[in-house]
This record gives structure tokens, C-alpha cells and sequence, in this order.
């Protein structure tokens, strides 16, 4: 019974044979893995104006971003980079702007993001304090007994700080109030804080509602620059990526500088979102003055100081974060050719 066996479990096994070298082929040691997954790129998406909004309506980074197989998924979010941090530690953001101010109150938190490009000062009458109308505050002194709103370890925070600082006025002389920008807004409309330290879009609704300013990021010398922050997973292992997304972003800021007319409205000319009369005629103003990103230098280091000291010595932070924890050696990672192209678009 057995010997007429044997042959049918030689067949058998020369049969199998093939199978088991073509799985062989196929692990971890073979070099044709077969087609690697395409790299979904999470941006956070730019509403109706500026260089991201042009690139988001034109296919800008798919375009450029397609023959490293990557593209870009635009991802709705709250305004302010320190309401994102939780979208960065789930994964589902990659990629967004910011200031030194959040980044600095993120990796305190040991959320794994870092700096890859960072903006000389423009627009810095964009972001400040304003007060309530009915609030009797004209000034900084004003802020003494005053609760204000922050939004905490972020660029609301830093400015009240810096403005505080600035009028030698002990920081413990004023309540900060941690909200986000959301619910900041929704305070400051009721009442329910007596001033806000904000930025950008926020800030200049609630003062073309009323709101009172008594202090700009330019009047108290602001140092918290813009930066382009990515997920440090991302960078360390697609810094060609990144470098591919600097150099479209570059090339589109220019020309924003240039044409910075084109660069507001870009999806609705009316409706909520969209800018008229004055603010759209100021947008267009701070679009001229647009900076191109560029890679950090030692004086961002400097600047980085300022903010980094504020929040230590006032306790913000409880440990100092340096230039080497928070700005990403790009340069390290990238080839001549590629480096030379992200530094010639500066």
C-alpha cells in the first residue's frame, strides 16, 4: 500500500515546489515588491485665500507631487495650529502653516512635529489685542484685573505675554483665559472676557465688529515668525516629499507677492468667506507683503529664543525647547539637486 503511494507524493511535492519559491520571491527579502501604496498627503485646507487656496484650485502639489507617487487630501480645520495637535497625533493631518508660538506649546506636549521653512515678518498688524467696546480698556496698562482671552501655548498667549512684558507689567497682574479661537470669538462677542489676543482671520472680523486694539504683533515686537510645519514620521521618511511640496509653495507665494490681487476670493467672490471694501483692499495689502519660505537660518534660532523664554519664565512651558528640537534638518536629507531647488526659491 505504501509503495504505490510514494510516487503520487513525489509528483506532489515537485508540483508544490514552484508555489513555495514564488512566495519565497516575494517576502521581505525579494527586491520586486510590486507597486508601493501611494502617499496620501494631509494638508490642512486654506479656506478661500492665499497661496494654498490657488494650489488646492489649480491641482498645484498633485501635479508636482505625482511623479514621487504622493498626493495631497485637504483636511478641514479649527483656526489656530494649537487646535490641531490632537489631527497631528491621530495621523490624519500632515502638513499645515503655523507660527514658532504653537510649535513651541506642541513639542512640549510630545507631539512629533517640526519646523521645515520659516517666513520673515509680514502682515504683523494682522494679529494683536483687541478689547471689548464696552470694556473701558484703551491700552495695554488697561489689562491690569482684566480676564483675557489666550488661546494657551500659541500665538495668543505669546502676544499677550510679549505686550505685557513690553509695558512692564507682571504677567500675574492679568487672568489669562484659555480658549481656542472658536470659542474665544464667542466670548468676546458676549462679553464674557473683557479682551482677546488673536490673529489673522479671527482678529479681523472681531475688530471690524468693534473690537478696540490696543496692541499689534509690530507694536510690541513681535518675534513669533510663520512657519511650514509637517509630521516628523513624514519627513523622516519622505523628505523628497516635503521638499517637492517647499518648492511649489515657494514658487506660489511669489507670486503672491506679485499679483497679490489673484490670490483673495479664490473659490467665492461672495458669501460668507468671501473679503469686500476695506478688509479685501487690507488682504490684498498683506498679500503684497508676502515673504517666500525658506529653510531656517540662525536667526530664526534668535527669534525661536524669544518666544521659548517668554513661555519658560512664565511658565507656559516647563522645559526649554531649542532650534535642534524644533526646526528639521531638510538639508540633510535631501540630494544637491533637490536642495539647490527649494534654496533658489527663496
Amino acid at each position: 500500500m505504501s509503495r504505490t503511494r510514494r510516487p503520487h507524493r513525489w509528483r506532489l511535492a515537485l508540483a508544490i515546489a514552484p508555489v513555495i519559491a514564488l512566495v519565497a520571491a516575494c517576502g521581505s527579502g525579494s527586491t520586486d515588491s510590486g507597486p508601493q501604496a501611494q502617499l496620501v498627503l494631509k494638508v490642512a485646507d486654506p479656506g478661500n485665500s492665499g497661496p494654498l487656496a490657488v494650489a488646492k484650485r489649480d491641482g498645484s502639489f498633485d501635479k508636482a507631487l505625482a511623479p514621487l507617487n504622493a498626493r495631497v487630501e485637504w483636511v478641514t480645520t479649527t483656526p489656530g495650529f494649537s487646535s490641531m495637535l490632537k489631527l497631528f497625533n491621530t495621523k490624519e493631518l500632515d502638513v499645515s502653516g503655523a507660527a514658532f508660538s504653537p510649535v513651541v506649546g506642541a513639542l512640549s506636549k510630545d507631539v512629533a512635529v517640526r519646523i521645515v521653512a520659516v517666513q520673515d515678518p509680514a502682515g504683523k498688524d494682522q494679529s494683536g489685542i483687541l478689547a471689548t467696546p464696552d470694556s473701558g480698556i484703551h491700552s495695554v496698562a488697561d489689562l491690569v484685573g482684566k480676564r483675557v482671552a489666550v488661546n494657551p501655548a500659541a500665538k495668543g498667549e505669546y502676544i499677550l505675554l510679549k505686550a505685557l512684558a513690553q509695558a512692564g507689567i507682571p504677567a500675574d497682574k492679568v487672568t489669562r483665559v484659555p480658549l481656542q479661537q472658536k470659542d474665544a470669538a464667542s466670548a468676546f462677542a458676549t462679553g464674557k472676557v473683557d479682551a482677546w489676543s488673536s490673529f489673522l482671520v479671527p482678529y479681523q472680523e472681531a475688530k471690524a465688529n468693534g473690537g478696540v486694539e490696543i496692541a499689534t504683533e509690530q507694536s510690541i515686537g513681535s518675534k513669533d515668525n510663520s512657519v511650514v510645519v509637517f509630521r516628523t514620521e513624514i519627513l523622516d521618511a519622505h523628505a523628497d516629499v516635503a521638499a517637492k511640496y517647499l518648492e511649489v509653495l515657494q514658487g506660489l507665494t511669489a507670486q503672491q507677492h506679485a499679483n497679490p490681487a489673484e490670490f483673495e476670493n479664490v473659490f467665492e467672490k461672495t458669501g460668507p468667506r468671501a473679503l469686500s471694501g476695506a478688509r479685501l483692499a487690507d488682504a490684498v495689502r498683506v498679500g503684497g507683503e508676502a515673504t517666500v519660505p525658506r529653510l531656517p537660518s540662525a536667526s530664526d534660532a534668535t527669534d525661536l529664543a524669544d518666544v521659548v523664554d517668554r513661555f519658560y519664565d512664565n511658565g507656559v512651558i516647563t522645559r526649554k525647547i531649542t532650534a535642534a528640537d524644533i526646526f528639521y534638518d531638510l538639508k540633510a536629507k535631501l540630494s544637491p539637486e533637490q536642495l539647490a531647488t527649494v534654496q533658489a526659491g527663496r
